[in-house]
């Protein structure tokens, strides 16, 4: 059975940075698109970042900039995101999502951006 697990999530000042790491288990096929999603308390859940298998990115306009998405290319089937200039409306659970025929899901990390 496919699984994602996020790690990298916590609590950060505002103007800080955070790393948010996602691996998949079980596996036996690349995956085409891999990405971040967020929600925050009250909101929906919206796309902040997505990176194709062959490299092709696209960014919220909110975290552009700021954000970086990328794939390892030494480990399959592993996404990050580097998060710098946080600031407190990037608050929320962040998702890892992937796609093959499917769309899977992790169980989210929390970020909170807070003095």
């Amino acid at each position: 059975q496919v699984q994602l697990v996020e790690s990298g999530g916590g609590l950060v000042q505002p103007g800080g940075s955070l790393r948010l790491s996602c691996a998949a288990s079980g596996s036996t096929f690349k995956f085409d698109t891999m990405g971040w999603y967020r929600q925050a308390p009250g909101e929906q859940r919206e796309l902040v970042a997505r990176i194709s298998s062959a490299g092709n990115t696209n960014y919220a306009d909110s975290v552009k900039g700021r954000f970086t998405i990328s794939r390892d290319n030494t480990v399959e089937n592993t996404v990050y995101l580097q998060m710098n200039s946080l600031k407190p409306d990037d608050t929320a659970v962040y998702y890892c999502r992937a796609v093959h025929t499917r769309v899977y899901w992790g169980q989210g990390t929390q970020v909170t951006v807070s003095a």
